[in-house]
């Protein structure tokens, strides 16, 4: 093995082998684990990211013989039920990861653990019901099913009964559903004309994603002020479903290779005419734009939609550098407490959210780290308390300068900061769309 300390040079990422046999062999994936453990054991760069490395390092501090070779291979499984694939590790951290001869890939070896146990049938009736967000939300979202849906979630008897039977934790703030679905009342503007820059494509197509469309339509709309009022034509992707991020950190990999099939041909459709491709979700997003190119390596579609796929805020900000954003923000934002997803974190297109609220005149405090929540990782009962410990230095940062918004790309990271900062905070909770619509003094 190579003693060369750390790399200088920018990481790069294999693409996922899941489809070979060996993938899915245990013991060769027990044999990875006590390697990289082991790597990890002597760097400890990486402590203060989530719980999954001080589980790590307590197992090895606390064995005979103080190193992996004391820990119990059963117990290596602990390390991968606290990764939740936030991904900072390899973008933010690891000093070992390709191209260093080492080949450092913690995420996606945790990944293909969580893929092993969910071949076993090890996974649980609750993970694989909070990964089908698109199922659930078409459930929830019925006009006669939203209400009762929505006022058990903040009924105390029934979440009671909820955690003894599926162990979501019954002080975890949930969001509600919309029975005004995103796509059904959308009204997407598209008789502007084209006017493309020397970055930006002139036209947009918008992907709602399942938290938009059943959860905060609100998001999309707000989208859709934003474009028109900047006169860029916009659609919405004909058909869609979930982009495959809640099975992906599930481990059902079959299951995200059936999303794609779904989606791709109507992303694709619109990346080869041109479109750029919006999505108001991080971590729907990095799916495309990282996960699926590294599952589809081969295939030409993937690898178009992963290049006409932008981030809101990426695009807005492209558009100003191309002088195509309109800057007549009429309506002061006032102090701004914003938030850094790690899924937008870890896509590498700077700060452009932060850049554009300071555009609109916010006073913009800034807060690059995790906050604890992880998709649906702190919904659940075992991991509640640790997400509320891993957000404590993110609520008391949000806090700190009594501002008059909360708000994160990451709609759920919003809800769970808000919740963390406690009764005494008076900050609405806001997205950044909805703070530039807001900006823009549009209704």
């Amino acid at each position: 093995m190579s003693t060369r300390e750390g790399s200088l040079e920018a990481p790069t990422r294999h693409p996922l082998d899941w489809k070979n046999p060996d993938f899915y062999n245990e013991d060769k994936l027990t044999h990875e684990l006590e390697r990289i453990y082991d790597i990890c054991h002597g760097c400890r760069r990486c402590v203060s990211l989530c719980t999954a490395f001080p589980t790590l390092f307590d197992l090895i501090d606390e064995s005979s013989t103080m190193e992996v070779d004391g820990v119990a291979k059963a117990d290596y499984w602990k390390v991968v039920d606290e990764c939740y694939l936030c991904d900072l590790c390899y973008m933010t951290k690891c000093p070992y990861v390709p191209p260093h001869p080492w080949n450092l890939d913690f995420p996606h070896t945790m990944l293909r653990a969580k893929a092993i146990k969910y071949k076993k049938g090890e996974t649980s009736f609750r993970d694989k019901l909070l990964s089908s967000t698109d199922a659930m939300g078409k459930l929830a979202s019925i006009p006669v099913v939203v209400q009762a849906v929505n006022a058990s979630l903040k009924n105390k008897p029934i979440r009671k009964l909820v955690d003894s039977v599926l162990h979501i934790h019954p002080d975890r703030k949930l969001p509600e559903y919309d029975s005004a679905k995103f796509r059904a009342t959308a009204k997407p503007r598209g008789d502007f004309a084209v006017k493309a820059g020397e970055k930006t494509p002139g036209k947009v197509a918008i992907y709602a994603t399942c938290y938009v469309n059943y959860n905060e339509p609100g998001i999309g709309h707000d989208l859709l002020k934003l474009l028109a009022h900047n006169e860029i034509p916009a659609v919405l992707v004909e058909k869609e479903a979930c982009c495959g991020m809640p099975k992906l950190e599930l481990g059902d990999l079959d299951a995200v290779a059936r999303l794609k099939e779904t989606n791709i041909p109507y992303l694709a459709k619109l990346a080869h005419e041109g479109y750029a491709i919006l999505t108001a979700v991080p971590s729907c997003t990095l799916m495309y734009k990282q996960e699926l190119p590294l599952m589809f390596p081969d295939d030409a579609d993937v690898q178009a939609v992963k290049e006409a796929m932008w981030d809101p805020f990426e695009y807005l900000m492209a558009r100003n550098v191309d002088g195509l954003l309109k800057t007549d923000f009429s309506s002061p934002l006032g102090k701004v407490a914003y938030h850094v997803p790690c899924h937008q974190r870890v896509q590498n297109i700077g700060n452009k959210t932060r850049d554009a609220l300071q555009l609109a005149g916010a006073k913009v405090t800034m807060v690059e780290r995790c906050s604890g929540h992880d998709g649906t990782w702190g919904v659940k009962s075992e991991f509640y308390d640790k997400s509320m410990k891993i957000g404590k230095p993110v609520f008391r940062q949000m806090a700190e300068p009594q501002p008059d918004y909360v708000s994160s790309d990451c709609a759920i990271a919003a809800r769970h900061i808000l919740q963390g900062m406690g009764e005494a905070a008076t900050a609405q909770k806001q997205h950044p769309i909805t703070l530039l619509r807001i900006a823009y003094g549009l209704e």
